[in-house]
């Protein structure tokens, strides 16, 4: 069966692929998420909270963040098997092939397990997709019998076709939902394996929350979903994913920033700290290293000497007693004597 999705490729996709590229390459550059856990697990658990909310989970970021700690809370059952279903499968999600039925499959019954009794099987019965706001029926799924076929088809089309990683990854994420393969959890699993197909283009997509994102602009998720129902062309909502996409990196710029000029003005706050307690050492007194890290307190020369000697140096507040020879075995330092 050949498969081709319909959709247009347009100026404004263009830009926004361009867009997204140039972040990519910032927040790599930034490099802030790989060392920072904490930013990590936070942007993780707003992942989480992000996707299981429009599935109407009721739990709070705080509760999350309890129930992946291993806390008590007090919440309906089904909520917090959710949450564990999903911080077990994103937590794994390296493992999985983007492009494997089989993996998409075992996906789905690690999300849904213990909430469906077909977790991790295609549906064997029809499904109508209601707005929950009134009710109807606005779409219908894929006949069940079809399921596989055309599942395999998208995951293979997604695999092979020369359209940028960026465009496909949407472009699969709608036809996903149309397709509408299991009984439940399809909403959860489409943007999982959104997210899943990006990490394989560029690992840092594996710590954005663009779950988060998506939560933020819920109704226009839907209502672009049903507009391209309509249209039987799925560009408005790649249109849409992009620019949340972008949206969710512009927030992860400002974070790792943030990060980043804290980190620095913890590095300088301590730099003072340190050359305050060794100019107080220091007094007016003539000292060898050694005599320093005896009043300090400190044994460990090769941290005394990058942490408290050459930073003073460098701001130029003491100096060598023999400048010409820095490692004469008679070398003393002094608080600088600017009349010298």
């Amino acid at each position: 069966m050949s498969y081709s999705p319909p959709f247009q490729i347009n100026n404004k996709i263009i830009e926004q692929v361009a867009r997204i590229a140039e972040l990519t390459e910032r927040i790599s550059a930034s490099a802030n998420l790989e060392r920072n856990p904490a930013l990590r697990r936070k942007n993780r658990i707003l992942t989480i909270q992000g996707s299981l909310a429009i599935e109407q989970n009721s739990l709070t970021l705080e509760q999350i963040t309890d129930v992946i700690n291993g806390k008590t809370v007090l919440a309906p059952p089904k909520d917090i098997k959710e949450v564990k279903n999903a911080y077990e499968i994103y937590e794994n999600m390296h493992l999985l092939n983007p492009f494997s039925c089989d993996d998409l499959l075992n996906a789905h019954g690690v999300m849904m397990k213990g909430l469906l009794n077909d977790a991790g099987e295609f549906r064997d019965h029809p499904v109508g997709v209601a707005d929950s706001s009134t009710g109807q029926i606005i779409h219908f799924g894929t006949l069940p019998d079809y399921v596989p076929e055309m599942v395999v088809s998208l995951l293979k089309w997604t695999e092979e076709s020369d359209v940028h990683m960026l465009i496909k990854s949407c472009v699969f994420h709608y036809e996903f939902e149309l397709i509408h393969p299991f009984s439940d959890g399809n909403g959860r699993i489409g943007r999982l394996w959104h997210t899943l197909l990006l990490f394989s283009w560029n690992p840092v997509f594996a710590f954005l929350p663009i779950e988060s994102m998506i939560y933020k602009k819920q109704q226009e998720y839907y209502k672009t979903i049903n507009y391209c129902n309509d249209a039987a062309d799925s560009t408005r909502f790649i249109e849409f994913m992009l620019d949340t996409v972008t949206d969710t990196m512009n927030s992860a710029v400002t974070a790792t920033d943030q990060v980043s000029d804290q980190d620095t003005d913890q590095d300088n706050d301590q730099v003072t700290d340190n050359i305050t307690k060794l100019l107080s050492a220091l007094g007016t007194s003539e000292l060898s290293a050694s005599e320093l890290m005896s009043r300090l307190g400190l044994s460990h020369k090769p941290t005394f000497r990058k942490n408290y000697l050459s930073p003073a140096l460098e701001k130029g507040v003491i100096e060598r007693t023999v400048p010409d020879k820095p490692t004469s075995r008679n070398q003393k330092y002094r608080i600088k004597r600017y009349d010298s």
